[in-house]
């Protein structure tokens, strides 16, 4: 691909995709467009910004004349499209948001995609779709939907939308559906960076009900190689679930971290339970590994000490983010449980 729109990109997972991609494929020219909401962050792009063969443009995926705009001008070949609404949570105190940038802006972009002809469109969508597993099992990418919180039932609405203008209107698309990434960059509502976050300052860990949900986790730099590969290796029309291969009940990564940063376990709180709890994730990976010639690098131990160790060395990104808009938001999670 020469010329690719990369929605999202200032965000977690967004962002580690330019810098893999700026690395590792300098044939490849990045339109990154983000909103630069409260989890998007140039900060992210640090020594990328400038790079000649990026550019970022603030706005939202909703502004149907910005994004044909974006695409007529750069001529793009290819949309990946990570910009989206994302944490459960917040999901359940506002879902609007979620139905206005996961849905909607979805459609945006998938219409200017119709009207360019885009080689590929590529949905980053979520494991979450498929809904809870029992103690055995795996999601495949015949599990049928069954999305459980309003995140999760809007990115399946979102990928019915994916799959309904490829059947419809022949849209070259895939659908990728991951596990829980981790890794460099994540904003600090989600599990790791919040727990390394406030055992570093020395404060109390809150813990949904037993701690026992289980994860499948997958380092974000090994989703990244995955979407790549879905982006210029996979066949139209298909959907990839991407996994880690690293099952792990809450509990016994958050005493990881602490035991990491030589913390205590008395830090640990266990609170009221979100409402509608998924008990276990898993996805079964064995199709974009056996298809595609993917796998993930880097297994939990490592990946969750070059996570530590980042934050550990970006105390400052850390110090910025959380700011007094996160301090009121964690205080309207966490404080009447």
């Amino acid at each position: 691909m020469k010329s690719i729109l990369v929605t999202g990109g200032a965000g977690f997972i967004g962002s580690n995709f330019i810098r893999m991609v700026l690395s590792e494929h300098d044939n490849t020219f990045v339109v990154n467009l983000d909103k630069l909401t409260y989890a998007g962050n140039l900060k992210n792009l640090k020594g990328f910004l400038d790079n000649p063969n990026h550019k970022f443009i603030k706005g939202d995926i909703c502004d149907t004349k910005l994004v044909g705009k974006i695409l007529d001008e750069y001529k793009i070949e290819a949309i990946i499209n990570f910009a989206a609404e994302t944490h459960v949570d917040r999901s359940i105190l506002a879902p609007k948001a979620f139905i206005e940038t996961n849905i909607k802006g979805t459609l945006v972009l998938l219409e200017a995609a119709r009207d360019s002809n885009l080689l590929k469109f590529v949905q980053i969508s979520t494991d979450e779709v498929y809904g809870s597993l029992g103690p055995e099992g795996k999601f495949t990418e015949g599990t049928p939907l069954s999305p459980n919180s309003p995140y999760s039932a809007s990115k399946a609405a979102a990928d019915h939308l994916v799959k309904a203008f490829g059947h419809t209107w022949g849209l070259k698309y895939n659908i990728t559906r991951c596990s829980n990434n981790y890794g460099p960059y994540q904003f600090p509502e989600k599990m790791v960076p919040l727990m390394i976050n406030n055992a570093l300052n020395n404060k109390e860990l809150p813990v949904y009900g037993d701690g026992l949900y289980v994860r499948d986790w997958l380092y974000v730099y090994d989703h990244c190689t995955a979407v790549w590969k879905v982006l210029t290796k996979a066949p139209p029309g298909g959907v990839y679930n991407i996994g880690g291969c690293n099952e792990k009940k809450n509990l016994d990564v958050i005493e990881l971290i602490l035991n990491r940063l030589e913390k205590p376990k008395s830090l640990i709180r266990h609170v009221a339970d979100r409402p509608g709890h998924d008990r276990r994730y898993a996805v079964d990976a064995s199709k974009i590994i056996k298809q595609l010639n993917w796998q993930p690098s880097i297994g939990f131990e490592e990946g969750i000490n070059k996570t530590i160790d980042w934050y550990l060395q970006n105390q400052k990104w850390l110090v910025d983010i959380v700011s007094g808009n996160y301090q009121k938001y964690y205080d309207s999670i966490y404080s009447n449980r």
